[in-house]
């Protein structure tokens, strides 16, 4: 059975939409810095894809034979579309000592706690052991 015209229309964009998406976009490629530290940048990947296409009856109900297509077939119009956006997010910054995630959006509340959060498991930590230790005294 002969592939019908609006396979090839989604074929192509279908194609076109994987050769712009890849991992590369999510994750980027590594920059190592002077002094030992490589960044490596991460993004937000969003694409969408639509492809549409309607047979012509051009004479009432009676199926004409049109050039370049099958005996009884009607004439077909049709298009397709997509579109790729990118956002960035962070930064995965690593080092000899440590490694920190870096988001793009520094006014993000979540993001700051999560950051925040070890440091301040361990304040609370030292205050308690030393508030003991006082009353040990």
């Amino acid at each position: 059975m002969p592939e019908h015209p609006i396979q090839g229309l989604m074929k192509t964009a279908m194609e076109n939409l994987k050769e712009m998406v890849d991992v590369n976009k999510v994750v980027g490629d590594a920059v190592e810095t002077p002094d030992g530290h490589i960044i490596i940048p991460v993004s937000r990947v969003s694409f969408g894809f639509v492809a549409g296409g309607s047979e012509f009856d051009t004479e009432g109900d009676s199926a004409k034979s049109v050039a370049g297509t099958q005996e009884g077939a009607f004439p077909f119009g049709g298009g397709s579309g997509g579109g790729v956006s990118i956002q960035p997010v962070a930064f995965l910054v690593t080092g000899p000592e440590e490694i920190r995630l870096l988001p793009v959006d520094r006014n993000t509340i979540l993001d700051r706690i999560v950051e925040l959060a070890p440091s301040i498991v361990q304040q609370i930590k030292d205050f308690i052991g030393k508030g003991s230790e006082s009353r040990k005294s």
